[in-house]
């Protein structure tokens, strides 16, 4: 099998896929992540970024998932609602200064953060940072644009 050429051209026209995070809301009861965890497990998907909101009846879950294909699949297989976003991945090279320069060029730049979180998995042995930001491509771009080292899913996932 021959793999296809992609001249210089097409690959800076690849559009690049920004980090998948699902939704997913859970029962609060004790175990609803641990079971969620579980599911995962099963297929060899791991865990590589959440953040979990707690409220009275319900919790949501939000993950970033090491095969996040996989995971929709299963998710509708087994009937688990949930939702996709993009979130915004940023390598933390030194993580105070970086993220206070992250912060500082999208404030700056008047771009809204609805909520950011660490990923549990590291990127050419920094730590990661994942935002969803209101318009993704406006905020990779200035945070490129200031030096920030912006990892996208295929990066992310290898």
């Amino acid at each position: 099998m021959q793999i296809p050429f992609m001249s210089v051209a097409d690959q800076i026209n690849r559009k690049k896929t920004y980090v998948r995070q699902f939704s997913v809301m859970l029962p609060n009861r004790v175990g609803a992540l641990s079971a969620l965890s579980n599911l995962l497990s099963r297929r060899e998907i791991d865990v590589i970024g959440l953040s979990v909101q707690d409220s009275r009846d319900a919790t949501v879950a939000r993950l970033v998932l090491s095969d996040p294909d996989s995971a929709e699949e299963l998710f509708m297989e087994q009937g688990v609602a949930f939702t996709l976003s993009e979130l915004v991945v940023v390598k933390m090279k030194e993580s105070g200064a970086d993220l206070k320069r992250c912060l500082s060029v999208l404030h700056e730049a008047e771009t809204n953060l609805d909520y950011a979180f660490s990923l549990v998995v590291q990127h050419q042995g920094h730590s990661l940072l994942a935002m969803y930001l209101e318009d993704c491509e406006f905020g990779a771009s200035v945070l490129n644009q200031a030096g920030l080292t912006v990892v996208y899913e295929d990066e992310l996932l290898r």
